[in-house]
């Protein structure tokens, strides 16, 4: 949904540059009567607009790379358990890593402040369906949290998406997750 709405968002941007661009040569051409002037500027603000697009793509690829998505990608479920609960012991919290197998759901418990917190820990190459949001609500009760979120390195399906808003239970996906790597300093 993000995803799409992103994309929404680049179509815009361009029909405006596209039609601030089609406005300076139809501007440049009423004041000068000159075809090859306004020519010049149409491919002047185009040069331009193809400039600043390629900086800002430049600048989400130095993004992602610092980030350290890729090595995330790359990591198995358990090192992504680990390395989360490094990312949020950097962030003064303290972190249970539940055992691999009868974690009634959770894979991390964190604690703030008296406020607790479980956290379905995700990390596959596609979407992940409701089974992430069941698995980390069920444990809400069980460890006495009061929120519960499911990080993941990728997407939810729009089933996923729904479950959670009906059960209260936060998603984390992957540009969430970049913006969290770029933000913390883990450990």
């Amino acid at each position: 949904m993000r995803r799409r709405r992103k994309k929404r968002d680049q179509n815009e941007l361009f029909k405006a540059l596209f039609g601030l661009i089609g406005v300076g040569g139809l501007y440049t051409y009423y004041f000068t009567q000159s075809l090859n002037l306004s020519a010049i500027v149409v491919f002047s603000l185009y040069m331009i607009t193809l400039i600043i697009t390629k900086i800002q793509k430049w600048n989400h690829i130095k993004r992602l790379k610092k980030s350290g998505i890729a090595d995330i990608d790359k990591m198995s479920g358990e090192q992504f358990e680990h390395y989360l609960a490094c990312l949020f012991k950097s962030q003064g919290y303290t972190v249970k890593v539940t055992r691999s197998v009868g974690d009634f759901g959770a894979d991390l418990v964190l604690e703030r402040q008296g406020n607790k917190i479980v956290i379905q820990a995700k990390r596959h190459g596609k979407n992940i369906g409701i089974e992430a949001v069941q698995q980390v609500y069920s444990s809400k009760n069980y460890y006495g949290a009061s929120e519960a979120w499911v990080f993941f390195n990728r997407g939810y399906t729009k089933s996923a998406v729904n479950l959670a808003k009906a059960n209260d239970v936060k998603l984390i996906g992957r540009n969430e997750l970049i913006e969290m790597m770029l933000r913390m300093n883990p450990c």
